[in-house]
This record gives structure tokens, sequence and C-alpha cells, in this order.
């Protein structure tokens, strides 16, 4: 088996409602996210996947929520746009735009801060 991962980096706004403490407050987090998949078998040039179309399929699914707020977007409504809540997201989203393919879902892990991070996984 092998495991493969890209990352890429989206500024966002939220505010966490019922949170006692400063992230009540709007603010805004450049999050960075790693997409991982795993895959059985190389293809005929001895590639697991393309990082390009890794790339293409984290880039997709970001698009909608770079530069956002995310308390506004349909996805959160009625949940806190945690970052818990932001990696289960992107994960059900990046899972199914790989269905078609070989490979399976890993995880989808959030960074808030460079020291801070989420890892969603099923």
């Amino acid at each position: 088996m092998f495991d493969v991962g890209v990352e890429q980096e989206i500024s966002a706004a939220h505010q966490l409602k019922g949170y006692q403490g400063k992230c009540e407050n709007l603010h805004g987090h450049n999050w960075k996210v790693r997409l991982e998949v795993t895959v059985s078998e190389l293809n005929e040039i001895g590639l697991a996947v393309d990082f390009v179309e890794l790339k293409a399929i984290l880039k997709a699914v970001l698009e909608a929520y770079d530069h956002s707020m995310l308390n506004d977007l349909p996805e959160f409504s009625g949940i806190n746009p945690t970052s818990e809540n932001l990696a289960r997201v992107l994960y059900g989203q990046c899972r199914e735009k790989i269905k078609h393919r070989k490979l399976q879902m890993k995880a989808v892990t959030v960074w808030e801060s460079s020291r801070s991070f989420i890892r969603y996984y099923e």
C-alpha cells in the first residue's frame, strides 16, 4: 500500500458560537489542508497516483472556502465551522471526487496554525 498526499493553503474567516474566549469573535486563519489517499497498486509507469491529479482535486474542493466566511456557507448551517467540522466536510467532498478512481481516502488534515491541527479519517 502507498499513502500519497498533497497540501494547499486557503485563507478564511470564522467565529465559534458558544465558545468562551477570543475565538467566539470573528477572526481568520491561513489554513493548510492536506489530502491523503491510499493506493494499493502502481500504474504501468510506477506511479501510485499523479500528484497533479491530487492537487487538482484538492484545489477544486478548496476553491469555495478560500477567502470566505465559513459561518455563511451552507455546509456549516447548524454546526460550528470548527477545524474539526471543516476537516470532516472536506474529507467528504474529496471522497466524492475520488470515488471513481483507484484511490481510497485516507485522511484530511487541517492546520489552523503552524502548531495546531486536526486529522479526520474514517
